[in-house]
């Protein structure tokens, strides 16, 4: 009796190879997909950071006694500030009322979309003597 020689994958293998190339296949696209994820966390977390940062920039300039209210644009997002005591206005022997302020900054990017919120404290002053020599 003759033997004949198989050439090539029976149906069962190639299943078999189809199976193992779909799973491997799945377990990659969900790394991708995690890895995307994370991507595009990080990108918005940095977003903010700067945000932050270019603000926090802008309102060293601002004072809040003399402008609790106010709002100003950034590039591709602006922001509204509102600014109230967080202790007593100290008033004394200097040329200037001093007082400690709470700012509320809301950031918004787009059409008026709320991005996010942070806040602020900042020594607001206001100048109320002329300095009269001795």
């Amino acid at each position: 009796m003759k033997r004949r020689h198989q050439t090539g994958f029976s149906l069962l293998e190639a299943v078999v190879a189809m199976v193992l190339i779909s799973g491997a296949g799945y377990a990659l696209f969900g790394w991708i997909n995690a890895n995307i994820m994370t991507l595009n966390s990080i990108r918005e977390s940095n977003a903010r950071a700067e945000a932050t940062r270019n603000i926090l920039e802008y309102m060293t300039d601002i004072n809040p006694m003399s402008k609790p209210l106010g709002e100003a644009s950034l590039g591709t997002y602006s922001f509204r500030w509102e600014s109230k005591p967080a202790t007593a206005i100290q008033e004394g022997i200097s040329l200037y009322q001093l007082g400690l302020f709470e700012t509320l900054i809301k950031i918004e990017r787009g059409r008026g979309e709320q991005w996010f919120e942070f806040k602020l404290r900042q020594v607001g002053y206001k100048r109320v003597r002329e300095n009269t020599p001795p």
